[in-house]
C-alpha cells in the first residue's frame, strides 16, 4: 500500500534507490534477477549488497527467491517507490495524501505540488498509480491490445505501459478534450490536476438531457481527434456546473482498431444506458453512432 511506501520512504537511501532501480532494468530481461547482475549494476559488494537487500525484503520492497537460483524482483511497494522518489525530484509531488480510489487496475491518491512561484500556495493533486498485471498477467494481455504481442512482460512492464499510453493520449487531447490536465508521469504513475465535480453516476442531475448532450459533444470531439475512449461508462465521467470531464483513457482505440465500432457503440450505449435507467431519457444509439462517425471530416492528425 502506498501509506506503506510513504511510512518507509524517509529511510529509503540512495544506494537503496540504486539498488531498485538495478532490479527495476533487470526485470526486463529476467523474471527474477540474478544477484550478480545487480552487483554488476550497483558496484557494491557482495557482502553489503546482500544485507541491504535483505533490509529492502524485510521492508517488502523486493521480494527473494532461491530457485533455480538466487534471484530477486520488486514488489509493488518497491515500484511505487521509485515512482515517487522521481517525481518529488522533479518537484510534481511535495507530498502524498489520503487514498481516494482504488479499482483492480489503479490506485488514485490525493497530492499537493508546490507552487511554480514561491508566492502562491501548494497546489492539489491526482497521483494515479496503476496496477495493471497484479492479479493476472493472461488476463490483462487478453484484454489489452497493445500487450497481445509481447511475449515476455511483467506487472512492471503491463503497469509502465498503461500509465505512459493513458499519459501520451491525455498530453495529446488536452485542452482541446474535456479532461483533466496531466502534469507529468513517471513509471506506472501519473500526475494530473483533480476533475472537476462529481462522479456521474454519483449525483442526480436536474437537467440530465443538457449533461447527455455535453457527454455526446465530448465523444465526438474526441472521434474526431481519431481517438475512441473504448471504456467509457458513468463511472469515468465526471459532472460539475459548467461541463463534463473524462478520465481513464488506457485503453483508448483509434478508428483502424478492427472492433472500433463495436468500441464506439458501446461507449455510447454504456452512457445512454445510464440516462434511460436514472432519468428515463431515451435516446436512439444507432442515431448517435452515425451522427459521430459522420464527423470524419473534422478529424485531426
Amino acid at each position: 500500500m502506498i501509506a506503506d511506501v510513504l511510512r518507509l520512504f524517509p529511510g529509503i537511501t540512495s544506494r537503496d534507490f540504486r539498488i531498485l532501480t538495478g532490479i527495476e532494468v533487470g526485470m526486463q530481461d529476467h523474471e527474477w534477477v540474478p544477484f550478480d547482475e545487480l552487483v554488476k549494476y550497483t558496484r557494491i559488494d557482495h557482502q553489503n549488497l546482500a544485507y541491504l537487500l535483505g533490509e529492502l525484503i524485510e521492508k517488502e520492497l523486493v521480494v527473494a527467491t532461491t530457485q533455480p537460483y538466487e534471484g530477486y524482483r520488486l514488489y509493488f511497494n518497491g515500484y511505487d517507490a521509485l515512482a515517487i522518489n522521481a517525481l518529488v525530484k522533479r518537484g510534481s509531488i511535495s507530498a502524498l495524501g489520503d487514498e481516494i480510489g482504488v479499482g483492480k487496475e489503479s490506485v488514485v491518491h490525493e497530492g499537493m505540488k508546490e507552487p511554480e512561484l514561491p508566492i502562491g500556495d501548494p497546489e492539489t493533486v491526482i497521483v494515479k498509480f496503476h496496477r495493471e498485471g497484479r492479479t493476472s498477467f493472461r488476463d490483462v494481455k487478453r484484454v489489452r491490445g497493445h500487450l497481445v504481442n509481447k511475449e515476455h512482460f511483467s506487472w512492471i512492464y503491463a503497469a509502465r505501459l498503461a500509465a505512459g499510453r493513458e499519459y501520451e493520449i491525455m498530453s495529446r487531447l488536452y485542452p482541446d478534450i474535456s479532461i483533466p490536465k496531466p502534469i507529468d508521469g513517471n513509471r506506472h504513475a501519473i500526475v494530473m490536476e483533480p476533475a472537476k465535480g462529481e462522479l456521474l453516476f454519483k449525483v442526480r442531475l436536474e437537467d440530465p438531457e443538457i449533461f447527455f448532450d455535453m457527454i455526446m459533444e465530448q465523444v465526438e470531439k474526441i472521434y474526431c481527434h481519431n481517438i475512441i475512449h473504448a471504456d467509457l461508462s458513468e463511472y469515468n465521467v465526471f459532472v460539475n456546473p459548467e461541463g463534463v470531464q473524462i478520465i481513464d483513457w488506457p485503453q483508448y482505440v483509434t478508428p483502424s482498431h478492427p472492433h472500433a465500432e463495436e468500441l464506439l457503440r458501446r461507449d455510447i450505449s454504456n452512457i445512454a444506458a445510464h440516462f434511460k435507467k436514472k432519468y428515463n431519457l431515451k435516446r436512439d444509439v444507432d442515431a448517435l453512432y452515425g451522427q459521430i462517425v459522420s464527423s470524419t471530416d473534422n478529424i485531426k492528425d
